[in-house]
């Protein structure tokens, strides 16, 4: 057997190592150029489109490849646009969004439009929840981090809306 390819997931390691690096790359730019600033109390919220290859990564290639875009794209746009102190709080956030998207796409019997619908109203959850507590911790107020919440859910439910639809398409290039 090719000590290239990986029998757990079918993939080459190689093809692995590129498409993981080919969605940490897409979430960057989608999180980097494709935004709002939220101009509401709190943190405000930016909305980005940076949740949309994060979304196609998990529900593609899984959870795996979910969780890394997630975690080192978006957690990379932090480190390199001024929003440093909220990379580990986002590593650990978007990775999990990622990851569980990903593992229901993976795991969840079902039609995949309803599957991934519920993938993205738990990473929504895991988004809200995440950041309301990353927000009390950095700004020591209970009551701020609410008003980053609208924002949260734009965010997410836009890239639901734009990625549920094609899911399923781009899983059958692959």
């Amino acid at each position: 057997m090719n000590a290239a390819y990986s029998t757990s997931t079918g993939m080459s390691k190689t093809r692995t190592l590129v498409i993981n690096a080919l969605f940490i790359a897409l979430t960057v730019v989608a999180t980097m150029f494709i935004n709002i600033k939220l101009p509401i109390m709190g943190n405000g919220g930016l909305i980005h489109l940076g949740n949309v290859p994060l979304f196609i990564a998990a529900f593609v290639f899984g959870r795996k490849t979910g969780a890394i875009a997630g975690a080192f794209g978006m957690g990379l746009f932090d480190l390199i646009s001024g929003w440093a102190v909220w990379a580990p709080f986002t590593f650990i956030i978007v990775g999990l969004m990622g990851y569980l998207a990903g593992l229901m796409a993976e795991k969840m019997p079902g039609r995949k439009v309803v599957v991934y619908s519920l993938a993205v109203i738990v990473a929504m959850l895991i988004k809200i929840v995440g950041y309301y507590f990353a927000e009390v911790v950095l700004y020591g107020n209970w009551i701020q981090p609410f008003g980053s919440i609208p924002g949260n859910i734009m965010q997410v439910v836009l890239a639901g809306l734009i990625v549920i639809p094609l899911a399923g398409r781009i899983k059958k290039l692959f």
